[in-house]
């Protein structure tokens, strides 16, 4: 059974984590001042994981399938309508950037950064919104 409760405290975590960015994040110092680049990067993280962690939720409460990656829940949210296919690719990206942020692939490409900042804090968003919908309809 799914724990709604739980769901909505994970969305409304990561529109937490987006006000926090438009609301304290100088995206411009995030080249020359560390703990700018940190709490940058780091609030994403956790806004991604948060995202990660709802939809971990509803693919076991309503299994969804068996997912072998981050992507994959995605991919099982949109598969069920969940999300859209177009939810589903920018947020299969998200998990990507996660991965890379918390496993340390590569380093941190700053670009990717700015650009999910400037460019994809309604991406998450969104998904919270279309996740909040249906949850609140099941």
């Amino acid at each position: 059974m799914v724990d709604k409760d739980l769901v909505l405290k994970k969305l409304a975590f990561i529109e937490t984590c987006v006000s926090d960015l438009r609301r304290k994040a100088d995206i411009k110092a995030i080249r020359i001042d560390v703990r700018e680049e940190r709490f940058v990067v780091h609030t994403l993280q956790m806004a991604i994981q948060a995202a990660l962690d709802s939809a971990s939720h509803i693919v076991s409460a309503y299994r969804l399938g068996e997912p072998n990656t981050n992507r994959e829940l995605f991919d099982l949210l949109a598969r069920d309508q969940w999300i859209t296919a177009s939810q589903n690719a920018v947020m299969g990206n998200m998990a990507g950037f996660r991965n890379i942020v918390v496993h340390g692939y590569e380093t941190v490409d700053l670009a990717i950064v700015h650009r999910i900042v400037t460019n994809h804090l309604d991406d998450l968003l969104d998904y919270a919104a279309s996740i909040r919908t249906r949850i609140k309809s099941v």
